[in-house]
């Protein structure tokens, strides 16, 4: 999907930049640009947030990801193991994998599994609200990383690198979709008083135009007319932004006319467009008043400020942040990515029991969410993903002293609904302990190529030409995991 064009050549004076690219090519040069643009080659002098059609039907029209940062326990929550119970105290020869800390012995859940639904998933004790909707979701207990380290693993799970120098999922997604809604960012990043680790990166446009960016927004103040810094212009009319805004546009694509391309520029003019129309539409999108009681009901969602628990902060937003993601996706938002919370929030080296808390704090919401998109008549075409940059380990981490899980990349668990995922059932398994994926292993490439194959898209095709080469959120790699849609 390469939407490419040049203006080199064309203008009546020659720029520094064309007299030397003139004089180091000659005629020649000029004309083989002129080849490059009608081939797709060179960028683009505007990329704008219009609906694009993919490359095949999708199954689904949006995402909504919702990212247990932190990674929790795959064999605590949707990866049930018996086995863990069989050895609990033991330490089998499969459990010596090299894990980022220093490991003993098996551990035993703490926590009950239970079959659910009509396909009889098992789900532990600690999401009782999620597994009485198993029956629309795919449990994927196969996953796999690189690098069993947050910021690594973060970055391999958002932008499809161990680098933090690629565009996000969420970017590539509006660059080959657009939105539906002109009037709201196609990429909405949602966390609650702390970003989530490594930050901007998360989100970030990378070498992708600068309106693919994610607009993060802290779930702690939605207030309306807060929720996004100087939404609102205090001094003048719309009517008179406007022709302010004009004036500006027109200036500054004269210059652009001038220089070519300028990446930086062409996004400052597109960014100033798309915040004079969110004046409008982006307080009504965040506005949660608007909501009956039984739908705040129903995501657990109090009216009066939760008290914090052992000391930590309160992961209140997070069900907040649910809502605000079925009112922003049926507002034709694309992607909406809801942290749990900020930094590292699932990271239970020191006491697994932690996990009870946290789940506690988010149960009811995706479920909530989920209800509520099904009776909307919105699941059908909206994809739904649960899930942290890995796992933990099953056997023993010893470093705080009480029961903990280590990071275990070799193999955990995401789960995926809605958008024509086939609901009710497991894909894939790791051995008998929930250590290593050993069949059907999916890699985060896999799940991204996954993903965008729901959404239309494919993997291989979706490409951007930055630095002299064609890039892709699946690198060189990436397998669709066909098996799991309906």
């Amino acid at each position: 999907m390469k939407r490419y064009s040049s203006t080199i050549g064309r203008t009546p004076w020659l720029s520094r930049r064309q007299m030397l690219w003139r004089a180091g090519a000659g005629m020649g040069a000029i004309g083989l640009a002129h080849v490059a643009a009608d081939a797709g080659l060179l960028p683009a002098a505007a990329d704008t947030l219009v609906a694009r059609q993919p490359h095949f039907a999708p199954r689904a029209k949006r995402l909504i990801y919702l990212y247990m940062n932190g990674g929790p326990s795959q064999v605590d929550t949707f990866d049930y193991k018996p086995s863990l119970e069989k050895y609990d105290g033991q330490r089998p020869s499969e459990a010596d994998l090299k894990t980022l800390r220093k490991t003993t012995v098996i551990m035993k859940s703490p926590w009950k599994f239970r079959q659910y639904g009509q396909s009889g998933v098992w789900v532990s004790d600690l999401f009782p609200h999620v597994a009485h909707c198993i029956d629309d979701i795919c449990v994927i207990r196969s996953m796999k990383t690189d690098i069993p380290e947050h910021a690594a693993a973060m970055t391999m799970m958002n932008i499809g690198s161990l680098q933090p120098n690629r565009p996000s999922l969420g970017a590539w997604l509006g660059y080959g979709l657009g939105t539906e809604n002109q009037n709201l960012p196609s990429y909405v990043f949602l966390s609650h008083r702390v970003k989530p680790r490594p930050n901007e990166v998360t989100w970030s446009n990378s070498f992708l135009p600068g309106i693919y960016a994610g607009v993060y927004v802290d779930t702690e103040n939605i207030d309306p007319e807060k929720v996004l810094a100087n939404i609102r212009n205090p001094r003048l009319t719309l009517s008179d932004q406007r022709a302010q805004l004009d004036l500006l546009a027109s200036m500054e694509r004269k210059r652009l006319k001038r220089l070519e391309y300028d990446q930086h520029l062409e996004a400052k003019i597109q960014s100033m467009e798309l915040a004079f129309r969110m004046q409008v539409t982006a307080p009504e999108a965040f506005d949660l008043s608007q909501e009956t009681q039984t739908t705040l009901d129903l995501y657990g969602i109090q009216k009066e400020p939760q008290r914090e628990v052992r000391g930590e902060r309160s992961f209140g937003g997070f069900r907040e942040g649910c809502l605000l993601a079925r009112r922003l996706s049926e507002r034709g938002v694309r992607v909406v990515q809801v942290a749990f919370g900020g930094d590292i929030p699932w990271d239970d080296h020191e006491d697994i029991m932690n996990h009870e808390y946290r789940a506690r704090h988010c149960d009811q919401a995706i479920a909530g969410l989920l209800i509520d998109l099904k009776a909307r008549g919105l699941l059908d075409e909206t994809l739904v993903m649960w899930g942290g940059e890995f796992g933990r380990t099953p056997v023993n981490d010893i470093s705080g002293g009480t029961p903990g899980r280590d990071h275990n990349h070799y193999g955990f668990t995401v789960w995926l609904a809605g958008g024509g995922v086939q609901g009710g059932m497991a894909y894939g398994a790791t051995d008998e302990f929930g250590f290593q994926a050993i069949d059907k292993p999916m890699h985060v490439h896999d799940l991204h190529a996954t993903i965008l194959h729901a959404m239309g898209l494919d993997h291989e095709q979706l490409t951007y030409h930055y630095s002299g080469r064609d890039f892709r959120l699946t690198d060189v790699y990436g397998k669709v995991a066909a098996g799991i849609f309906a």
